[in-house]
């Protein structure tokens, strides 16, 4: 065995135009083993690719009965060899080995055996779940995800802002946070109440930050973790979750629009370029409907309408909603699919709100009713992205704050904006596990994110 020998990932080799010269390494987990007298083939997976790679391993190999026969699912190898056409269906090349390596046993109670697992199974071996073929699919996709956000936001010219986890600021008015405090053993360190001398909470947003670099560099964005203590156990919410939130200077609401649907199109097309064998196996295993709908997204131009339109489309459809609506409710996430899915077909953008459902930093429209808020939609899931222009005259957001019962002295530095050369911004937020959702098709949060937190669940 030659320590000298490069080593290949997984993929690399299966996509492989032309077999690499000479003797190669790879390495990774045992997916399956079959053994015989004369020989075994092993299908070796390292995480880079939803296929495995075969290995042929005849007995004539040193130490084969301690390296490869002793070997099982789940077991961790590193193989040398060379690369030859394969001899079998379903993939071009396996490996004839000249060396194997067992380098970690697997106990035969391993949990991820040739069967299948329930997904709230797979959630109590957070652990372990990454080495299945599901779950490898959304976490490489995820990282793809991650990647293409930066580029998209780099190739602009945006600049990319770090804003803090523990804030004293509560950027939606919600109350529904996670507050910080110093502790000793079980109980709050003595003296240590307030570590920071006023209340502190884990962030529910870097919006209010991202404001002040947006009124100094123009264009940036922040990619991170916010955290809600919302008691909610449904699909779709998480204690923490991952948000993409750019702010634009001298930008105004269509702007913000333009930005927003152009970066759903972007990360979507990222993805059918960048994960096709992922995306078809969920297309397969998850969704059938899933690449129709991601194509449609991609190749339809988004419809815009005002909340009014979209209000009175939804009385006038017929239907029967669990929730009904009217001027001056949210809507929900069935009348988001009723708009998306069945009336326009097509991803849609709504805007102009309501100003009693939106948060004080949203820009007052010449109506008095209505904020420069918007939505962006798509079929499957509903809202996607949310995001709206700021309200930059400071006479204004004063009265939004008081209107919000928020203190003027806890929001002064942000006031500030509005005093020393305000001007036109706007922003959005997107959720990631929201986007991730859309992508892979999967129907719960905790099925994106490697280790959720959950109201009573904080494991691992």
């Amino acid at each position: 065995m030659s320590n000298n020998s490069p080593i290949y990932r997984v993929n690399d080799l299966l996509k492989a135009e032309e077999a690499p010269e000479g003797v190669v390494m790879v390495q990774g987990w045992v997916r399956t083993i079959r053994n015989s007298k004369a020989f075994s083939f092993i299908e070796l997976n390292d995480g880079s690719s939803l296929k495995n790679f075969q290995i042929v391993a005849d007995a004539s190999l040193d130490g084969y009965a301690e390296n490869v026969q002793a070997a099982s699912v789940g077991a961790s190898m590193t193989v040398t060899g060379q690369v030859v056409a394969s001899q079998g269906g379903g993939q071009a090349w396996e490996m004839q080995a000249d060396a194997v390596t067992l380098v970690g046993h697997a106990q035969e109670d391993y949990p991820l055996q040739k069967k299948g697992h329930s997904m709230q199974f797979m959630r109590s071996i957070a652990h372990l779940r990454p080495r299945s073929n599901l779950f490898g699919a959304v976490f490489r996709v995820r990282s793809r995800m991650a990647y293409a956000i930066h580029q998209f936001f780099q190739e602009r010219g945006f600049v990319y802002v770090h804003t803090p986890i523990i804030t004293a600021s509560d950027c939606e008015g919600a109350g529904e946070m996670f507050r910080v405090a110093a502790t000793k053993g079980d109980g709050l360190a003595e003296g240590e109440e307030e570590f920071f001398g006023k209340p502190t909470y884990l962030t529910v947003s870097g919006q209010l930050e991202g404001e002040t670099f947006a009124c100094a560099l123009s264009n940036i964005y922040t990619f991170g973790p916010t955290f809600r203590a919302e008691n909610s156990n449904t699909t779709r919410h998480a204690s923490e979750f991952w948000m993409i939130e750019p702010e634009m200077a001298f930008c105004d609401l269509e702007g913000d629009m333009n930005v927003a649907e152009e970066m759903v199109t972007y990360l979507i097309q990222d993805a059918l370029d960048h994960c096709a064998d992922d995306l078809e196996f969920f297309g397969k295993f998850v969704d059938k409907g899933l690449l129709e709908r991601l194509r449609l997204v991609v190749e339809k131009p988004f419809v815009r309408v005002t909340y009014e339109e979209a209000v009175s489309l939804l009385q006038e459809s017929g239907k029967s909603f669990e929730y009904p609506v009217e001027f001056g409710v949210n809507l929900q996430s069935e009348h988001e699919r009723y708009l998306t899915e069945e009336h326009f077909q097509c991803p849609v953008t709504v805007y102009n709100y309501p100003a009693g459902v939106k948060p004080f930093y949203m820009r007052r429209n010449d109506d008095d009713r209505t904020v420069a808020a918007m939505d962006v939609l798509v079929p499957g899931i509903g809202e996607i992205v949310g995001g709206s222009q700021r309200e930059e005259r400071l006479d204004i957001l004063e009265k939004n704050l008081a209107e919000h019962d928020l203190s003027l002295e806890d929001y002064s530095w942000y006031v500030d904006l509005r005093r020393y050369g305000s001007v036109p911004h706007a922003g959005f937020g997107l959720g990631f596990e929201r986007l991730l959702m859309f992508i892979t098709g999967v129907s719960n949060i905790r099925d994106v994110i490697p280790f959720p937190r959950t109201p009573g669940s904080a494991e691992f």
